[in-house]
């Protein structure tokens, strides 16, 4: 070999690794503020000619407290990216008028209520569409781009002084709305001729919640969901409804198109009119573990044809395809979130989009061309176009940030349960992660418990990798994603078959060398904190939890949380059927934490009330358990104050720390 050659050659590779090394020494590891760096990017809408994508960016500042959503559009031709909302005040919900000749969105701006807004696109000012004095809840364009639908509560009475709140409904309360009142929201619909103020006529009323109105190709008549029955706050059984959009009685005539007893929403008009697609549950005596279905029905009323039975997973917001012989709709399956299409008949279903990624909304043009919003595990949400091999990424709003940061890998991964079940589940490692060495390991349990930890970005776990912990997240059952019997497995039995599958997760990571055994912690938000509540009632292998927004003393939350009705349908009514509320209730095993544990939760919280969480902390302070509880002032079920998020992120290491990794 001529040494002449290899020298210089050498001296290439060692300069080349030299540069490689310095370009890692310039990333760094994720830290808690970094969550207020990430730009939140939602809401794809493409244009109707298919030139450009609209879209939505949340920006959030620490110093101010505060966070504020603008529209963006990106063009599909080229690298084009152009900001279309100032800063000052947000802005949200994108659309296109059918002409393509505005970008409406919805905003609040001059301290006034949530109106309408147009931008057109020759150029000049937002103009203001709608003068709802109560503000606008949701709209849709009119297929001729003449009027809008418009979704608006009933005003509320102005009066000098407070006054009490009068309660006479069956569901008297909601997270974040407080108690309910009879004031409805409705559809009215409004002309948006320029050169005058016109008024929004409404079309539909009564003691009921209308919502999601869809325009019919002819512009004469619109669909929308609402649940009609005699009693509304006693079942789930909405509808697809039909009004005329120049009706002149305000709703008293209606055509019901869906009689199913369980729910039916997301109305999608077929080109020619005569039909609608839809979601529908079929089963609703089993609650929020039924699967939600792909339908079709004629648009004049009649059966519904259930197209996705076969596929036994959960769909969302389909849409006819321009041919009127397809449906697109977003598929949940296994851990992954997919753009799926099939026929009118049930027929040759595709997943147009698919692979190890989370797809989390759609839009498309006139011609089919397609915008989507994709996260995937090191990826936080952005946009994309096409399908296939032609997908490209159109938006890199994060990529700068991303460019600083060395991420954890995330591994997905399959184990048995002890009765044989497979389970599906993720294992974020540290940066740097040695094979051969033992992490201190979180178990962090999602929501829900309907729900699944899919291939998203997570910064959670992220964060947690980056300060150098084995990051386990499965999802258990009682999960979305894996079929309705994989989901009902948890009926009436919280705490058993999902206790069962976590550990089996936590056992996992231990046997193939990851996990260190004696470093241990598990913790979650919502049914994370409420399995959480369970796993440390059963098992003294965890040296460190953390509960936040849990449940734990059951029959104490009837009337006081917001889920009487699932309450009643899983459990039965407290008094009538105690046995089965207290069967599963953690608050009756307390006396077997030896766990130190932090709880966490939201002072006004009534979807999980902070009630029981004041109960278990005072339990494990009477059991003398190393408890705090943290209680986050005029927060609701999900913590929205920055200065709160990085709070509880904060919390969340100090107490891993002290007790998982024994640090001072």
């Amino acid at each position: 070999m001529n040494a002449k050659r290899l020298i210089p050659g050498l001296f290439a590779f060692v300069s080349a690794l030299a540069a490689i090394s310095a370009g890692a020494q310039e990333t760094r590891l994720l830290e808690p503020e970094d969550l207020f760096e990430i730009k939140a990017v939602g809401s794809p809408e493409i244009s109707p000619d298919g030139a450009w994508v609209a879209y939505t960016v949340r920006t959030t500042s620490l110093e101010d407290d505060s966070s504020e959503t603008r529209i963006w559009m990106a063009s599909t031709a080229d690298d084009t990216v152009l900001p279309m909302s100032g800063p000052g005040s947000s802005a949200s919900s994108p659309q296109w008028s059918p002409d393509g000749r505005f970008l409406s969105f919805l905003a609040s701006r001059n301290e006034g209520r949530t109106q309408v807004w147009a931008l057109d696109r020759r150029g000049g000012e937002a103009r203001q569409l709608t003068h709802v004095e109560q503000g606008v809840n949701d709209f849709a364009w009119s297929p001729d781009a003449s009027r809008l639908a418009l979704v608006v509560r009933d005003p509320e009475g102005e009066y000098d002084e407070p006054r009490p709140w009068v309660i006479d409904r069956l569901q008297f309360k909601r997270d974040y709305a407080g108690y309910l009142d009879r004031r409805r929201t409705h559809l009215y619909v409004q002309d948006i001729a320029p050169g005058e103020e016109h008024e929004a006529v409404q079309i539909t009323s009564g003691d009921y919640d209308d919502s999601q109105p869809a325009w019919s190709p002819n512009g004469r008549l619109i669909a929308f969901v609402s649940n009609r029955t005699e009693e509304p706050d006693a079942n789930s059984n909405s509808d697809i409804w039909v009004v005329a959009a120049d009706n002149p009685d305000a709703g008293a005539t209606l055509l019901q198109v869906t009689t199913n007893p369980g729910s039916d929403y997301s109305p999608a008009w077929s080109p020619d009119g005569s039909q609608i697609a839809h979601v529908t549950v079929t089963e609703p005596d089993l609650i929020w573990y039924a699967t939600g279905h792909l339908a079709v029905s004629p648009a004049a009323g009649g059966p519904a044809r259930v197209l996705s039975a076969r596929l036994d997973r959960n769909v969302g917001s389909p849409r006819f395809a321009p041919d009127g012989e397809t449906i697109l709709f977003v598929l949940e399956d296994s851990a992954e979130r997919h753009l799926a299409s099939m026929d009118t008949s049930g027929e040759n279903f595709s997943r147009l989009i698919d692979g190890p990624l989370s797809l989390r909304g759609y839009s498309q043009s006139d011609d089919g061309q397609l915008a989507t919003l994709i996260s995937e595990p090191h990826l936080p949400a952005e946009v994309f176009y096409g399908t296939g091999a032609g997908r490209r990424q159109l938006t890199f709003t994060n990529q700068p940030w991303l460019d600083e940061l060395q991420l954890a890998e995330v591994e997905n991964v399959q184990f048995d349960n002890p009765g044989g079940t497979e389970i599906e589940g993720f294992l974020v490692k540290p940066p740097g992660f040695d094979q051969t060495m033992r992490y201190p390991t979180l178990l962090r349990i999602h929501g829900g418990p309907v729900a699944q930890y899919d291939f998203a970005f997570n910064f959670e776990a992220q964060l947690f990798a980056a300060n150098g912990y084995l990051v386990v997240m499965t999802n258990p059952r009682g999960s979305s994603g894996y079929g309705q019997d994989f989901s009902h497995a948890l009926w009436a039995n919280w705490g058993v078959p999902d206790t069962e599958d976590v550990i089996a997760g936590v056992d996992h990571a231990i046997e193939i060398g990851y996990a260190d055994p004696d470093r241990l912690g598990v913790g979650g938000w919502s049914y994370g904190g409420i399995l959480t509540n369970y796993v440390i009632t059963k098992s003294d292998r965890f040296k460190g939890a953390i509960t936040g927004a849990s449940e734990v003393l059951y029959r104490a939350n009837y009337g006081h949380d917001h889920y009487q009705r699932q309450w009643e349908a899983e459990l039965g009514l407290p008094w009538e059927n105690a046995e089965a509320w207290e069967r599963i209730t953690p608050f009756n095993d307390v006396a077997n934490v030896v766990t130190p544990t932090l709880i966490m939760g939201g002072e006004h919280d009534w979807n999980v009330p902070i009630q029981n969480s004041e109960q278990l902390y005072q339990a494990l302070r009477r059991l003398g358990v190393e408890t705090q509880l943290v209680v986050y002032p005029n927060e609701f079920h999900g913590i929205s104050k920055p200065a709160f998020q990085l709070d509880r992120l904060e919390r969340y290491l100090a107490w891993y720390d002290k007790y998982v990794k024994g640090a001072q």
